[in-house]
């Protein structure tokens, strides 16, 4: 188990590293600017070493002139070492920060084309949680980790150098303890990445029910249900706390473990130290410039600890990441692909069987032909798979067994932008972006003229709550609508459509949000609209689609009943006993 984590742990760098390559120039620059601070830190104990050697001479001749060009030489290095420092983490911020952006970029891009089932299957709040706090959480540890570790490393690297130079004998005691603390660091850092990966996870958890619950604060509070949602809340956020404790508090145990440490290596130099000077083998001036260097020899550990924390809980969140961008997108259009061109409407199922899960039969032996201009009314119970059939003719999923063809070609040969643009689509479920009225009514053919617009919305008889609207066209709504009600969230999708009039329609209890006297005009507008297109209506009130030229009854995944209206009450069957439920108490 300790093997696949530490497996994984790697694998997750590598990842990081292809991500920092384009950068290589500016990781230049900041290896040479951290090159440059710590040398001129390091020479920094050098001057004041002497200063302090300086001090036996006070009173002689050229003492004030000496010691003047000393602190004068040091202003020099304290400024040089500033400036250095300021370009590295200029250089820093601008590699994180771009590192971040290409990340969120391919995990936005990858959203895009994922398959729908990766939607169904994940939570929306996890997967908003992974491109945001995540990657928000993965740039801090970076920053941290680009301005503290190369500064870290060469800081030990030229100290060690710094002391052999002054004394061999003090140096060798330095690093003979020095492993402890590396040890001891890298057993922390074993412990917090599972931890971190743990909270990073449980974060997500969070993020997801707060998601849920803000975005149906209705319904929670219409059913009471408002305290068994702060249960649930409850109950993530102390899983939440307690593996966020553990990841902290072994994390915490970095720094003072590896300041004991250091104290050690401090007690040890200044022991040795004063032993060299008592000998005359050491000055007092180079005692003091070695215990400043055992110090900053000592601080790098401390720091580097603590990047090694903050870098675990980095590649915890940057794994998550990568799991996503990582996700096989949906089967990607073949390379002969056909564009859909002057659509008459011509659309065959055979033979389809689909399941969403291979375990559970959906729609098994599906066969259905359809001539252009046909409307097609698709009713039956919840579950039978009326909207699963709507997925597969958009090939929002693809068939197990089976094809489906438009105009003589498999889908599957077909483009999917130009099947797509082949149907014009109304939901139950309205979609709206935050933008103008115009904004959303345009989305599926945003060239269109003000008139055509307005023509739009009068024949979806949405012109007339639109014009009362503060800026008419031009209001901006929130996300979803805003405060638009459901009835004229749908209105607007309806009128999206009539706006683009594609060559096949589908409509999904398109109008269930508006009331019976709007729904009556919006019905011969479908019914002008449907004439001469194919069309697909999934409906649940049955008096919607009694002109349909053919009705499929569905149960369980397949077709029980076919024909229109009247043929269909003759057969005194399945359709015959829905249709008299709905209308018993008329």
């Amino acid at each position: 188990m300790e093997k696949k984590k530490n497996s994984r742990q790697k694998e997750t760098l590598v990842k990081v590293l292809k991500y920092i390559r384009p950068y290589g120039g500016l990781m230049a620059v900041v290896i040479v600017m951290a090159i440059i601070s710590v040398a001129f830190t390091l020479y920094l104990p050098v001057l004041t070493g002497k200063a302090v050697d300086l001090l036996k001479q006070a009173g002689k001749t050229g003492f004030w002139e000496a010691l003047f060009l000393l602190f004068k030489k040091m202003a020099v290095v304290i400024l040089l070492t500033s400036l250095a420092q300021w370009i590295m983490s200029i250089c820093n911020n601008k590699i994180v920060y771009n590192i971040i952006q290409d990340i969120r970029k391919k995990a936005f891009r990858k959203l895009e084309i994922l398959p729908l089932k990766y939607m169904d299957a994940h939570s929306h709040g996890d997967i908003v949680s992974r491109v945001v706090a995540d990657v928000d959480q993965f740039a801090d540890g970076l920053l941290i980790g680009f301005t503290q570790l190369f500064t870290g490393v060469i800081t030990i690297l030229g100290t060690l150098g710094f002391m052999l130079s002054v004394n061999v004998g003090i140096t060798i005691v330095v690093v003979v303890i020095t492993p402890v603390s590396l040890l001891v660091a890298s057993f922390i850092a074993r412990k917090t990445f599972h931890m971190f990966r743990l909270q990073a996870k449980t974060r997500g958890e969070q993020t997801d029910l707060v998601n849920e619950m803000v975005g149906n604060q209705k319904v929670v509070q219409a059913f009471c249900r408002e305290d068994e949602t702060l249960k649930r809340f409850d109950e993530i956020n102390e899983r939440l706390e307690k593996c966020s404790l553990r990841a902290i508090f072994f994390s915490s145990l970095t720094n003072p473990c590896t300041r004991f440490v250091n104290s050690l290596v401090y007690t040890g130099v200044g022991l040795t130290g004063a032993l060299a000077v008592i000998r005359g083998g050491l000055s007092v001036g180079q005692l003091t410039c070695f215990l400043s260097y055992a110090n900053q020899y000592t601080k790098p550990f401390n720091e580097i600890s603590g990047v090694i924390t903050e870098l675990q809980n980095a590649l915890a969140c940057a794994a998550r990441i990568f799991e996503l961008i990582e996700e096989e997108p949906q089967i990607p259009d073949r390379e002969n692909a056909v564009v859909l061109n002057g659509v008459q409407g011509k659309v065959d199922l055979t033979k389809v069987d689909f399941s969403y899960v291979p375990d559970k039969k959906l729609i098994e032996n599906l066969n259905l032909h359809v001539n252009p201009g046909q409307r097609i009314a698709i009713v039956g119970p919840t579950g039978c798979g009326k909207t699963t059939i709507i997925n597969l003719l958009m090939r929002f999923y693809d068939v197990d067994k089976g094809s489906i063809q438009v105009e003589g070609e498999d889908i599957r040969n077909i483009t999917r932008k130009s099947l797509r643009a082949s149907y014009g689509m109304v939901l139950q479920d309205t979609w709206l972006k935050r933008g103008t009225i115009r904004e959303n009514i345009t989305f599926g053919k945003p060239d269109a003229t003000e008139e055509e617009i307005v023509a739009a919305a009068r024949k979806s008889h949405a012109h007339s709550f639109i014009r009362r609207l503060p800026d008419g066209y031009d209001t901006v709504i929130g996300e979803d609508g805003g405060s638009l009600s459901q009835g004229q969230k749908q209105l607007l999708c309806i009128t999206r459509v009539m706006l683009s009039l594609p060559s096949m329609l589908i409509l999904d209890e398109a109008t269930s949000s508006i009331d019976t006297r709007t729904e009556i005009k919006i019905q011969k507008a479908f019914a002008a609209m449907m004439e001469g297109r194919t069309s697909f209506i999934v409906a649940h009130r049955l008096s919607t689609i009694q002109n349909a030229d053919v009705i499929l009854v569905m149960k369980d995944g397949h077709i029980i009943e076919q024909g229109n209206h009247d043929e269909l009450l003759k057969k005194q069957g399945f359709y015959a006993e829905l249709y008299n439920s709905q209308f018993a108490l008329a």
